[in-house]
């Protein structure tokens, strides 16, 4: 079960989540409410552009489909990115 950690920002999600999953879609699915989905998610359901998920310390490469593996004992960390200057 892969474990999923979101940063305090993302008020919605205050303990880490276990939950199933073999892809970052099938993970992000599992772990979000219909109500939070629209924080990490957009209507296509692709990964925010102000969102930023790591997979085991690594930044997940597929943004768009999610297809991104992830591990029986993964972790995925959801983080509001930071911009500007």
């Amino acid at each position: 079960m892969a474990r999923v950690i979101f940063t305090p920002h993302l008020r919605f999600a205050a303990e880490p989540r276990v939950v199933a999953g073999r892809t970052l879609g099938e993970v992000l699915a599992a772990a979000l409410a219909p109500h939070e989905r629209g924080y990490v998610l957009d209507d296509q359901g692709a990964v925010r552009k102000h969102v930023a998920v790591f997979i085991d310390g690594e930044q997940c490469r597929d943004r768009r489909s999610l297809s991104d593996p992830v591990g029986e004992d993964g972790e995925v960390h959801v983080l509001q990115a930071l911009s500007g200057g």
